[in-house]
C-alpha cells in the first residue's frame, strides 16, 4: 500500500503535466487558410487587448508598481499566444502568474472594492485557456486544472477573507462549466473521427475481399480450361507410341515423361483448386460440375433476361473459334452488365453486341458492348429484382478483361443511361502489343 501511495502523486502529476497529444495549432485541418489562421488571430486580439489594460489596472486601480504591473502582465497573457499549440504549458504559465499576482496584490494598500485573489482581466484569460485546454486535453488534466484553481482561490480566501468578497466563485463556476461543455465537444469531435477512419478503414477492406472473392471464382473457372487443355496434352502424348508407326525409344520415353508430367500437373491443380474453393464459396459442395459458358450460350441469357421484364436486344454475327479464356470472359462480362441493369436501372432498354474486329480467322480482338438507357418511370417494374449489390459486378468485369490483356471502358451516359465497352484480344500477340511493359 505505502508503495501505491508514493507512485499516486507522482503518477497524477506525470499525467496532469503531460499534453495529450503533438502540439498542433488548432483548425490546422481546415480547407480554407483563413480557418487556419483564426486562432492566432483570436489569440492575438486578446492579447493585445488584455495585456496593456492589465498593466493599467494592476497600476492604477490596485496601486502596483508599475514596472511589477507590466511584468505580470506579460506574464499573464503574452502565453496566449502559445496556446494555439501548447495549451498546457500556457496555462500552467499564466497560473503560476496569477496566483503570484494575487500574493504581491496582498503588499499593497488596494481597495477594498476591487475583485480580488483574480481581478477581471487575468480571469478572462484564465477562462480563455481553460477553452483551450478543454478542447485539447484528456479529462484527468481538466480535472486537475480545475481543483487547481479552486484550491488557490480558497487558499487566497483562507488569508484575507475581508478582501476575498466571492468574485472568485463566478471564474471556479463558469471555469468547470467550460472545461465540462468543452471536453464533452472535443471527445464527441474524437469520436466522430476515429468512427470515419474506422469506416475508410473497412471500406478498403471490403474492396479488397471483394478483389481477392472475384479472383479466387476466375481462378476457379479458369481451371476447367486449363485442365481440358492438361487432359489434351497427356492423351496425345500416351497415344504418340500407338499413333505414329517407328518412333525411336528415346521418343517414346520422352512422350512418357511428358505424359507423367501432365498427370501430376492435373493432381496438383486439382489440390489448388481445393485451396481456392473455401467452405462458403460457390461450387464447395462439388456444385462446380456444369461445362464453363461462352458467347454460344448468349442467346440463352439475353431470352432469360427478357422473361425477367427487362428489353434486351442482342447483335451477334457468326464469330470465328475463339480462345476459351476469351469466350468465358466475353460470357461473363456480359452476365454481369445485365445483372447490373437489372439491379440498378430495371426495365432500361439495353443492346447487347458481340463482334470481332476484322473477318474470318484474321480477326485480332473481341468486342464486347453493353449499353442500356435510362429506364422510363412506366417502364420499370414496381421493385428491383435485386435491392442490394456485392460490389462484384465491376471489379469481376476489370479482372476478367486484365487476365486477357484486354481494355475496359465503363461509365455513365448523358441520357442518364451506362455503357459497359470491353475489347479482349484474340492472340498472344495482340495481348502483349496492349499489356504495359514490365520493368
Amino acid at each position: 500500500m505505502s508503495k501505491i501511495a508514493s507512485r499516486f502523486p507522482r503518477a497524477f502529476l506525470r499525467e496532469i503535466c503531460t499534453p495529450a497529444g503533438p502540439p498542433t495549432p488548432y483548425l490546422a485541418h481546415a480547407r480554407r487558410p483563413f480557418v487556419r489562421r483564426l486562432p492566432t488571430l483570436v489569440a492575438w486580439l486578446f492579447t493585445i487587448i488584455l495585456l496593456p489594460t492589465t498593466a493599467m489596472v494592476l497600476s492604477h486601480d490596485y496601486g502596483l508598481n508599475s514596472d511589477v504591473a507590466l511584468a505580470l502582465a506579460v506574464a499573464q497573457h503574452a502565453p496566449l499566444l502559445m496556446a494555439v499549440r501548447r495549451p498546457l504549458l500556457a496555462w500552467a504559465i499564466v497560473f503560476v502568474a496569477d496566483v503570484v499576482g494575487a500574493a504581491l496584490l496582498l503588499t499593497v494598500d488596494m481597495p477594498a472594492d476591487r475583485p480580488w485573489p483574480w481581478p477581471a482581466t487575468e480571469s478572462i484569460g484564465l477562462l480563455l485557456l481553460m477553452l483551450a485546454l478543454a478542447l485539447r486535453e484528456r479529462r484527468l488534466t481538466l480535472t486537475a486544472v480545475w481543483l487547481l484553481t479552486a484550491l488557490a482561490s480558497l487558499v487566497f480566501r483562507s488569508l484575507d477573507p475581508e478582501q476575498a468578497t466571492g468574485t472568485w466563485v463566478p471564474l471556479v463556476a463558469i471555469g468547470g462549466v467550460i472545461l465540462l461543455v468543452g471536453g464533452a465537444l472535443r471527445e464527441r469531435g474524437d469520436a466522430r473521427r476515429a468512427l470515419a477512419e474506422q469506416e475508410t478503414i473497412s471500406e478498403a477492406e471490403r474492396a479488397r475481399r471483394t478483389l481477392l472473392e472475384e479472383r479466387a471464382r476466375i481462378a476457379r473457372e479458369l481451371h476447367d480450361v486449363v485442365a481440358h487443355h492438361m487432359s489434351v496434352i497427356t492423351v496425345q502424348a500416351d497415344s504418340a507410341p500407338y499413333r505414329v508407326a517407328g518412333l525411336p525409344d528415346a521418343a517414346r520415353e520422352e512422350f512418357g515423361a511428358i505424359a507423367a508430367t501432365a498427370r501430376e500437373s492435373l493432381t496438383e491443380m486439382r489440390r489448388l483448386l481445393g485451396v481456392l474453393r473455401s467452405e462458403g464459396s460457390p461450387g464447395a459442395d462439388g456444385s462446380e460440375r456444369t461445362p464453363q459458358p461462352g458467347v454460344d450460350r448468349l442467346p440463352q441469357l439475353i431470352e432469360a433476361t427478357v422473361r425477367t421484364g427487362l428489353p434486351v436486344e442482342l447483335t451477334m454475327p457468326v464469330l470465328p473459334a475463339l480462345p476459351q479464356t476469351v469466350d468465358l470472359s466475353a460470357y461473363r462480362i456480359v452476365q454481369e452488365a445485365l445483372s447490373n441493369v437489372v439491379r440498378h436501372a430495371p426495365g432500361a432498354p439495353t443492346r447487347v453486341s458481340v463482334s470481332v474486329n476484322g473477318t474470318g480467322t484474321a480477326g485480332t480482338a473481341l468486342t464486347v458492348l453493353v449499353v442500356n438507357s435510362a429506364a422510363a418511370a412506366s417502364d420499370a417494374p414496381q421493385r428491383p429484382l435485386e435491392t442490394s449489390g456485392t460490389g462484384h459486378g465491376l471489379v469481376g468485369m476489370r479482372e476478367r478483361v486484365r487476365l486477357v490483356g484486354g481494355t475496359l471502358d465503363t461509365g455513365p451516359l448523358p441520357d442518364g443511361g451506362f455503357r459497359v465497352a470491353a475489347r479482349l484480344p484474340l492472340s498472344d500477340a495482340t495481348r502483349a502489343e496492349q499489356e504495359p511493359p514490365t520493368a
